[in-house]
């Protein structure tokens, strides 16, 4: 029995910590910035429209490492994230691409995003089985499998974030040829082949920048930063065009590791050999 006077003591809450939560309210926000990009492609104003897909990429960035340093990761976000990458980096771009370019060859002009949507559906369903799938080597967990979503994304708009530049600086010349549906087609199959590829791509997750390197690294981010605020159009084909040249290095590197990895269990295998020669 309670001495009299004394309260009774509050129950605690069930439920989640708001640690463990925002991660996923962070991937949500970053659907809704990519579903009105779509608003904003069909009123016509295609330079938010690509800013918005472009900020639902930062965030689709963050998030994932938000959940991993909170300690909040869960399969349910890693379906959410899915979800809302189809929609941001499948639909959006294809929809924005159709509208801006491809829509007066109308079925034929369907095509291209078609098949891109297609690819995009297929490359995060792929990312998704291998979740439940036997963990990759060490050196290839540094490593996607295809072009990841949000760079496909950042790849396939190229076309848009060019004319939009060229129009600005009054280049018609060349807005008129990357505006032409014949362009943007072969740019949207083409960047859906790479998503869709067993090429390996470089993640950044557990990158590490050798010490000489990181001022100008340090320095080469202010720069972009000066970019994109001062043009943001033309920043965003210049980090398309950077990523494109990217990948034959990301290859390189790979079947480098790749090499080194099989030696080193080809001299493991050896040593384990001599042993048991030696021991009869």
């Amino acid at each position: 029995m309670k001495p009299a006077g004394v309260l009774p003591r509050r129950q605690r809450l069930a439920g989640l910590s708001f640690n463990r939560v925002l991660p996923n309210l962070m991937t949500l926000l970053g659907l809704c910035i990519g579903l009105s990009s779509i608003r904003l492609g069909l009123d016509g104003r295609y330079g938010a429209a690509v800013l918005a897909v472009s900020v639902s990429g930062v965030i689709d960035g963050l998030d994932g490492r938000l959940a991993r340093l909170l300690k909040a990761t869960s399969r349910f976000g890693a379906e959410f994230d899915s979800l809302a990458d189809f929609l941001c980096f499948g639909i959006a771009p294809a929809l924005l691409l159709y509208i801006w370019s491809l829509e007066p060859w109308g079925a034929i002009g369907f095509l291209p995003p078609l098949m891109f949507t297609s690819a995009m559906a297929l490359r995060l369903a792929r990312f998704n089985a291998t979740l439940d799938s036997a963990p990759k080597p060490a050196f290839a967990q540094n490593f996607f499998t295809g072009v990841p979503a949000p760079a496909g994304a950042l790849l396939v708009l190229c076309p848009l974030f060019l004319g939009l530049a060229a129009g600005e600086h009054g280049l018609f010349g060349l807005q008129a040829l990357v505006s032409y549906p014949l362009f943007t087609g072969a740019v949207m199959v083409g960047v859906a082949l790479l998503c869709v590829s067993t090429l390996p791509v470089w993640s950044f997750k557990n990158f590490k920048i050798p010490a000489a390197e990181i001022l100008p690294l340090l320095l080469g981010v202010v720069v972009f930063a000066a970019l994109v605020f001062a043009d943001p159009y033309s920043a965003g084909a210049l980090a398309g065009l950077a990523y494109v040249v990217m990948l034959p290095f990301s290859l390189r590197s790979y079947r480098k590791l790749a090499r080194e990895a099989a030696a080193w269990r080809a001299g493991l295998v050896a040593g384990r050999g001599s042993e048991g020669d030696s021991s009869k």
